[in-house]
């Protein structure tokens, strides 16, 4: 795949006052009156520190740092949404909006080049460090941020400590090879799980769980293609023998597989994942179920779902971060020469 749209940063900072990211968007009008998300908050960090080169970057970073410190309640608990009037709401303490703010400062930590945002990112992050949870996919999020910390501080005790904890609790396969996903049903941010696993078994050196989770994951890759492309399980979740295509289809469900893919392609040198993390980026741009493009190209928007009569045109926070994200990664690993995707007949074989 070729022709990847430049990675850019311009309807986020549209849709970035100085409060936080608007979380959504009637189609690229920031909707304000309906507020902030922390969830949010925590990926625009993440983005905007990866894309360090944008002209809107450092002032997307900070504002989101910012934002982050004003919602942590302490001890890892993160308010979850902040109000058009700038007052916090009555949602409790959220698990997902928590991973994902470690996800975002720890990001930042081994991503950032300004000095400032670096040093608070690390500050937020040693304050929050003890998160812990019974939800996978929030744990995954804070392993993600952790091994961040890890790679510019690899004596971080907080980080490795969380790490290790979060590889026993990470879900792992069932012995059904035919549904070996520790879930009934394939829901949201699904390549999340083996993407943490795998982080969390690199840095244990466990070798054993590596190639378990890299397994997870390929059987995932598979389960989720369709006819050659992605086709992603709906927001409302496929079941065992669920029908494809479905919908809707979630942008995040790309954006978790092309991250997933690319460190997969990281840990092992394998061009196939290079390959597929490629191959889910080019879900956005028309490499789905309905052969349409999934964002906007005179915005930079990312459009916020696939449906079955077409595509939902908002341009929300969420599907603009998973867009840019995945272009960015998709350039990336383009300048591996990636080969074919991983082949899918004889997957049972391979764990």
């Amino acid at each position: 795949m070729t022709g990847w749209p430049d990675p850019s940063l311009r309807h986020l900072a549209e849709m970035t006052d100085e409060i936080g990211v608007v979380e959504h968007a009637e189609l690229a009008r920031p909707r304000r009156e309906l507020g902030y998300c922390t969830d949010d908050a925590g990926r625009l960090l993440a983005v905007a520190s990866r894309l360090a080169f944008d002209p809107d970057a450092l002032r997307l970073a900070t504002v989101a740092l910012e934002l982050l410190a004003r919602g942590h309640r302490g001890d890892g608990a993160f308010r979850l949404r902040l109000g058009a009037d700038r007052h916090w709401t009555d949602d409790p303490p959220s698990d997902d909006a928590a991973g994902r703010a470690l996800l975002g400062l720890g990001t930042a930590v081994a991503t950032a080049p300004w000095a400032a945002v670096q040093t608070v990112a690390l500050e937020l992050f040693d304050a929050a460090m003890g998160f812990r949870s019974a939800h996978p996919r929030a744990l995954g999020y804070a392993v993600l941020g952790a091994a961040g910390v890890l790679q510019v501080i690899p004596e971080h005790v907080g980080a490795r400590r969380l790490i290790e904890d979060a590889r026993d609790l990470l879900p792992t396969p069932t012995k059904d090879l035919d549904w070996p996903w520790p879930a009934a049903s394939l829901t949201y941010a699904n390549a999340l799980l083996p993407h943490a696993s795998l982080i969390a078994a690199v840095l244990s050196g466990r070798g054993d769980d590596v190639t378990t989770a890299l397994w997870l994951l390929e059987w995932l890759v598979c389960e989720e293609t369709s006819e050659g492309h992605f086709s992603f399980a709906p927001v409302a979740g496929r079941r065992r023998g669920g029908p494809k295509p479905a919908f809707d289809q979630q942008p995040i469900e790309a954006w978790t597989m092309a991250e997933a893919c690319a460190c997969a392609y990281s840990c092992t040198g394998d061009p196939q994942w290079a390959a597929t993390a490629a191959r889910a980026a080019a879900w956005f741009l028309g490499e789905n179920d309905l052969e349409v493009k999934m964002y906007d190209s005179i915005s930079g928007g990312g459009y916020d779902g696939l449906g079955q009569e077409g595509v939902n045109r908002n341009q929300g926070a969420e599907s603009s971060l998973a867009f840019v994200a995945s272009m960015g990664l998709a350039r990336a690993v383009q300048r591996q020469e990636p080969g074919a995707a991983p082949p899918c007949a004889d997957r049972r074989a391979r764990r």
